[in-house]
């Protein structure tokens, strides 16, 4: 069986659209995938109705990210918002599922996520944050293992 290691670093739509798209394809394809999300990407993965409060650099940070799927922003053309808007009302409109779709749609065809360690202490993330979609939280040898093992890996 063919593996897929995906690295998600970045909190912006398109990318964590892109990188939905290619890990559920790969398994539907048959592939083994894993997904680590690092830093900005771990955004992606934030519950928004799990929040924790939270003090110093650690609510600098939190507050200064999206607050899960629903809330990226394109990484081109955001225009104060209203190119986000139009992104989405098109991916509607063309009949592509939202980030959060997509990620719940991912785990059904098995594809593993992780949040990644050590981003996770910097910006002051709990695992208890994250949507339940998350399987575990890694760390970097956990990652260097993947993608030791993979046929593929990508970084978004």
């Amino acid at each position: 069986m063919p593996k897929l290691t995906l690295v998600l670093f970045s909190d912006d739509l398109d990318r964590a659209v892109a990188a939905f798209v290619i890990a559920s394809r790969a398994a539907v394809e048959g592939w083994q995938v894993n997904v680590f999300f690092s830093f900005w990407g771990l955004a992606v993965i934030r519950d928004p109705n799990k929040r924790v409060e939270k003090g110093g650099a650690a609510e600098l940070f939190n507050s200064r990210l999206p607050l899960g799927a629903d809330d990226l922003k394109l990484s081109h053309l955001e225009a104060t918002g209203m190119g986000t808007r139009e992104f989405k009302e098109r991916m509607e409109e063309k009949k592509v599922q939202s980030v959060k779709e997509m990620m719940r749609e991912a785990k059904e065809f098995g594809v593993r996520f992780a949040a990644c360690a050590l981003p996770m202490e910097l910006l002051g993330f709990g695992k208890e944050e994250f949507v339940d979609e998350v399987n575990e939280v890694c760390s970097v040898n956990d990652y260097l293992e993947s993608a030791k093992d993979s046929d593929l890996n990508l970084f978004i």
